[in-house]
């Protein structure tokens, strides 16, 4: 090649550097810059005049070159760089661009085969690629390990930015200090080495967003993991967002019904509320949360599942229920697995909660749960003593209230002016040996509105779900209930108390009067009616009739180890005998004074029809 080739190339090359005021800006006046360069092969001593000569036209001021690196890897082009900024024109760095947007591009999943289809998608990714060179503000990887990396440079990286690595590694930016910053990677750790150059990207952390995304299982980048394909989505959100203001909120009075009895009548969930479940391992949390998913099947509610710190089978499991059940067409599920990074397993309900807000702006209603936070927390305690930030009590970072305190709020009820819509948070914390004034557990309990207890002891004797009604409130009460449910479900809590204070007490005495053994044995079946297996939730009317015929005394001459049978052939019977009844109460959200007239004689009826299951039983009944 002679030297006028050389001279057009070097020209043509220079031609793609932008360079803005802004980033002249950051070059002294009156001083000569002095530059770093790298090439894929040295420059001849013309070259180097050359270029010197154009890179001091670019950029407005006097440039000398004051070291020239030869790095055969960079295939061609230049790389210039000037302190932490680059401008990096080599080859190398433009086929890297060019992967990124190929992978953006989709050639298979329109139902156009062939290469009619490739032809079109190639052209329609390209056709807005801009083959220039921006300024670029690098740093160098000085130390990495266990998914974490420092870096020094990056002097204007924000707090939560996306930086990028090389080989499609991205990391994300957590630590600001004096000389350099902290880095969480995300995957692809393996990869990264001390001397890496990180390139800031000047986007705070996102996830793409859409209604695409329902029925999938995805990762906290929002990368799929279910083997579907790739989902097209146009959209994205920050994964860390301001929690709406009061100004912007509305009180919580609609309810969101789980399908529980126990919940339902005892802690009732509004829409917007934040309700933690909390217990031991093994007492039927998740139990309650896939269950309310499973009973928003046609109310127009979209579910969110955030699976944190879980076995990847577990994940495949809930997503077979969900399928089975015929959910999955309103839900999503973000998992970090226990096989994945701490920073993973931090980013995931913060992702969660960005898909979530995506579906509230458009006015639609949200259910998000978390499984569970305290996985989450001890993620982030792993993640924050690898940053080198001082622990605290437990050896948690003093911020872990923070964490989240500015995940929960972001729960709400958002009113008509600022786009209506809501999103439930049901946050899940697991208890040691049932100490709910451990360190998070506590922290939690604060920042939610109520608290679903579940007690070993409970689950241990066969009530499930195993909620205790003493430890258990929900701070929104009476207001997220129907009419028809709280006029049922009024004197339950209390019927329940007495119950548990008579039974502890009627066990050391052998003489009840009657009105004590009355108590007794309705509080017995208020237990046992409350008692409900997995995926089969009530809809509200059927739970509101439940509740009526054993609180009005309906159950009473029915033996104990009936009741549930009861309760079941009743509902049936209704169903196919006096649908009318339960149409009414869906209808009118009330128990008007024909409808319990109607109820009472129905009851009445069913009561006479009732078989016990053998002789011993009418007995009894006798």
């Amino acid at each position: 090649m002679d030297m006028m080739d050389k001279n057009t190339l070097w020209k043509q090359i220079f031609d793609h550097l932008h360079i803005t005021e802004e980033d002249r800006k950051l070059f002294p006046e009156g001083t000569v810059l002095s530059v770093d360069v790298t090439t894929a092969r040295k420059l001849s001593g013309d070259e180097e005049a050359l270029v010197t000569r154009l890179l001091s036209e670019k950029f407005g001021r006097t440039v000398s070159i004051a070291d020239q690196t030869v790095d055969p890897s960079v295939v061609g082009g230049i790389s210039v760089r000037y302190g932490d900024h680059v401008f990096d024109a080599t080859m190398k760095r433009q086929l890297e661009k060019m992967d990124a947007l190929m992978q953006q591009i989709h050639l298979n999943g329109s139902g156009v085969s062939g290469t009619e289809h490739m032809t079109d998608a190639l052209a329609k990714g390209l056709e807005n690629y801009e083959n220039k060179v921006d300024l670029e503000e690098i740093g160098v990887v000085r130390t990495v390990g266990d998914g974490i990396c420092t870096a020094t440079g990056l002097g204007g990286a924000m707090s939560g930015e996306l930086v990028a690595l090389h080989d499609n590694v991205y990391g994300m930016v957590q630590n600001l200090w004096p000389q350099e910053v902290g880095i969480v990677l995300l995957g692809g750790a393996s990869e990264i080495k001390e001397g890496d150059v990180v390139r800031r990207t000047g986007t705070i952390m996102s996830i793409p967003v859409g209604e695409e995304m329902l029925g999938r299982i995805i990762d906290p980048l929002g990368e799929p993991l279910d083997g579907k394909g790739a989902i097209k989505t146009t959209e994205s959100r920050p994964i860390e967002s301001t929690a709406p203001g009061i100004a912007s909120r509305q009180p919580v009075d609609v309810p969101l019904q789980t399908g529980l009895k126990a919940i339902d009548a005892l802690v009732p969930i509004g829409r917007g509320q934040r309700e933690l479940i909390i217990g031991d391992r093994g007492t039927g949390k998740t139990a309650i949360a896939v269950d309310t998913i499973l009973n928003q099947k046609g109310k127009d509610v979209i579910c969110i599942y955030v699976a944190i710190g879980q076995k990847a089978s577990s994940v495949a499991r809930l997503a077979s229920t969900f399928e089975k059940y015929g959910a999955s067409s309103y839900t999503l599920i973000v998992a970090a697995t226990a096989a994945d990074t701490a920073p993973m397993q931090y980013l995931a309900p913060y992702a969660g909660a960005a898909v979530g807000e995506y579906f509230m702006d458009q006015g639609k209603d949200v259910l998000i749960v978390y499984d569970d936070l305290s996985k989450h927390a001890v993620a982030y305690r792993a993640m924050s003593l690898l940053l080198r930030r001082p622990p605290g009590r437990e050896a948690y970072p003093g911020d872990v209230f923070y964490l989240h305190s500015r995940l929960l709020e972001r729960a709400c009820r958002r009113n008509e002016k600022h786009g209506g819509g809501s999103m439930t948070a049901l946050p899940i914390i697991e208890t040691q040996a049932g100490d709910v004034s451990g360190y998070i557990p506590t922290n939690v309990i604060s920042i939610t509105d109520g608290q679903i207890y579940l007690e070993t002891d409970l689950f241990n004797s066969g009530v499930r779900p195993a909620i205790n009604a003493g430890l258990s409130v929900s701070r929104v009460g009476g207001a997220a209930q129907t009419k028809a449910m709280k006029s049922v479900a009024g004197t339950l809590r209390l019927t329940l108390a007495q119950y548990r204070e008579l039974a502890a007490f009627a066990q050391f005495g052998s003489d009840l009067d009657k009105t004590t053994k009355m108590q007794l044995d309705r509080g017995a079946r208020v237990t046992e009616m409350l008692k409900q297996p997995q995926y089969q939730p009530l809809t509200m009317e059927e739970q509101v009739v439940s509740l009526y015929a054993v609180t009005n005394g309906f159950m009473d001459p029915v033996p104990l180890g009936d009741v549930t049978r009861y309760e079941h052939e009743m509902l049936n019977y209704l169903h196919a005998h006096c649908s009318g009844i339960l149409l009414s109460i869906s209808r009118e959200k009330k128990l008007t004074d024909e409808t319990k007239k109607n109820l009472d004689e129905v009851l009445n009826d069913f009561g006479k029809l009732f078989i016990p299951t053998d002789e011993e039983d009418a007995l009894k009944r006798e």
